[in-house]
């Protein structure tokens, strides 16, 4: 899952070098502490190649985080948001961030938002109870998968999509069901690089309010850790995984973590702390 896709003379000397250093087929467990030590070294990598980058779904839980950790790495020459509104950030690091406010019923109109990324997260989604059956499946159905048809045109190279735990497209749960379906339908589209992450439940202190979701958070903070991490995931983790598999090269034109993947690729870094 580990090796790169190299589009100019640089990236393929850095490939080179650092793809020998950190070649792992993720499965739980299975980062070693070598792999570990080598994530500095591919993040200074990662830099020297002033990538481009856009995030959908910046207003979320794990958007917004995404998008703080990407600023605090510096990983990325432009950052980029593409939503339906401008956000407002007090911060003096975000200071840099491009926003392109999208008409996602209109896309097609906004193609130009979507040309010029290396690298794309895709964090966008809603809930059936929020926004009903028929709105859900616009929103994580078609706007994700019209979204990524227009970051291909436009020259995206790495496409990340946030999905779910038990993501199925056969699935009788609409849910799983919607999730599954993109998961293949954006697939089909031909990325360079396509890594997909199936988390658990997510666990985090939410700006939107979600009745039941402090209770749900509270159950999990009271389970042994083996059992919670099977089924639950810290958002900073989940965003943690993601950046630590963009910067690793990867020879696989699709890559799929699940939960335990996650949690394992998330929490490298901590065995590198004294």
């Amino acid at each position: 899952m580990f090796q790169a896709w190299p589009d100019n003379k640089m990236e393929s000397k850095i490939n080179e070098e650092t793809s020998l250093k950190l070649k792992v087929d993720i499965k739980p467990g299975l980062i070693s502490m070598a792999e570990t030590e080598a994530l500095p070294k591919l993040r200074e990598d990662f830099r020297m190649q002033n990538k481009s980058v856009f995030i959908l779904g910046a207003s979320g839980e794990t958007g917004r985080v995404l998008l703080k950790e990407i600023l605090e790495q510096n990983l990325f020459s432009k950052v980029t948001l593409i939503g339906r509104r401008k956000l407002t950030f007090d911060e003096e690091a975000y200071k840099n961030v491009n926003q392109e406010v999208v008409d996602f019923e209109k896309l097609d109109d906004y193609a130009s938002a979507f040309q010029g990324h290396d690298v794309g997260f895709c964090c966008l989604g809603t809930t059936r109870k929020k926004a009903g059956a028929e709105g859900f499946v616009r929103v994580d159905r078609d706007y994700v998968l019209k979204s990524a048809e227009l970051a291909k045109a436009g020259g995206c190279k790495h496409f990340n999509l946030l999905s779910s735990k038990g993501a199925d497209k056969s699935s009788n749960f609409l849910y799983m069901q919607v999730k599954g379906e993109v998961e293949a339908r954006v697939e089909e589209l031909q990325f360079e690089r396509y890594s997909v992450f199936r988390p658990g439940f997510l666990l985090c202190d939410r700006q939107e309010s979600r009745p039941g979701e402090w209770l749900v958070r509270k159950f999990f903070g009271s389970l042994p850790e083996s059992w919670a991490r099977w089924h639950s995931v810290p958002v900073a983790t989940v965003v943690r995984a993601m950046l630590n598999n963009a910067v690793n090269p990867s020879g696989k034109k699709k890559e799929l973590l699940d939960n335990n993947a996650i949690h394992d690729l998330g929490k490298a870094d901590d065995s590198l702390k004294p």
